[in-house]
């Protein structure tokens, strides 16, 4: 079978946690080079893979097929557009670009390669027990979802997610993987109203979000909070049963302590989620172990032509594009509605 060489370009939390680690867990990808100045990190943790400091040191090298962007939002579009312009496939880590502009103008000059973005918490373990449960309608009809991505962090940070500008903040960070979750299980919605705010002590950029998508006869609040102690993920209420689930997937925790996919204990939640059924009454539910690893090993399939890409273009933009819409509605007051 056909084995593809990646490059990896940036070595921050996203690179050194997440694309690394799964790169080279996957059967037919081979992590053949990283972009990064942090030249000792990468011959101490990846002996063998080739260190350099210049992107375009691997957008001309015939010997890579394929190019991770893992570098800070602001640079998403250039080193993607650059990559593309070499001939290389391309994965983005999320959100695809700063603009809904720039991610159809990149989904333009894709010409015939591979483009991608890496949602990958489409395989959190909870999301997809969330998934199957819907599926095989033991929730019954839903009427309400509550997507809640919390942290306690009173102290702003110096680093570029913290900083003033454009797709900076926690709903670039985290509200994309909130609402590509709720795309993927209700489509897209009739209209969507936000509060935004950063409300710490010297915040310059979101910290806060409330965000609801208006559906025909469901609702969907995604929310983050950067004063939140509390571990509520998931609260879901159908006809049938209602999904409560606490606590974040462990997969990134798992992999920054060095679990790798092919651990035993990698992807499993140390306590279930709840139904609640009609009358009350509760029903341990065991989480599906969280697979990140099926990101990547759809890239590979994709690009061998065998099964199609595991996040679609045109689902990247339809996330940066309500990601958008959101900021609208919280500037004006007013929900924004949709053509259908």
């Amino acid at each position: 079978m056909s084995r593809f060489n990646v490059a990896l370009i940036g070595y921050g939390l996203a690179g050194r946690v997440f694309h690394a680690p799964l790169i080279t867990a996957t059967e037919g990808l081979h992590l053949a080079a990283i972009v990064s100045s942090r030249v000792g990190e990468i011959a101490a943790a990846y002996p063998g893979v080739k260190a350099v400091r210049d992107p375009q040191a691997v957008f001309a090298d015939p010997v890579i097929d394929l190019v991770v962007v893992a570098t800070p939002n602001e640079s998403h579009f250039d080193l993607a557009a650059r990559a593309l312009a070499a001939g290389k496939h391309v994965v983005i880590d999320k959100p695809m670009a700063l603009t809904s502009v720039e991610a159809k103008k990149l989904i333009g000059k894709a010409r015939g390669r591979l483009l991608t973005v890496f949602h990958n918490r489409r395989w959190d373990g909870d999301f997809l027990t969330l998934k199957k449960l819907a599926r095989e309608g033991t929730l019954g009809r839903v009427a309400y979802m509550e997507s809640r991505f919390d942290t306690y962090r009173p102290k702003v940070q110096d680093r570029w997610r913290e900083r003033a500008g454009a797709a900076t903040g926690t709903w670039y960070d985290l509200g994309s993987h909130l609402l590509d979750q709720a795309l993927q299980l209700f489509g897209k919605p009739l209209a969507i109203s936000a509060d935004l705010a950063a409300r710490r002590t010297g915040a310059l950029t979101t910290d806060y979000f409330h965000v609801v998508l208006r559906y025909a006869t469901t609702r969907v609040v995604l929310a983050g909070d950067s004063l939140a102690p509390t571990d509520v993920r998931f609260v879901v209420h159908g006809s049938g049963a209602s999904f409560i689930k606490r606590g974040l997937d462990p997969q990134e925790k798992g992999l920054a302590a060095g679990l790798k996919p092919s651990d035993a204990a990698y992807g499993l939640e140390a306590a279930p989620a709840q139904l609640v059924l009609p009358g009350g009454r509760e029903q341990a539910v065991t989480v599906e172990r969280g697979r990140y690893g099926a990101f990547y090993a759809g890239v590979r399939d994709g690009l061998r032509g065998t099964a199609p890409l595991p996040v679609m273009p045109s689902e990247a933009l339809a996330v940066m594009e309500l990601l958008e819409a959101a900021e609208a509605a919280a500037q004006t007051g007013r929900e924004v509605a949709f053509a259908l």
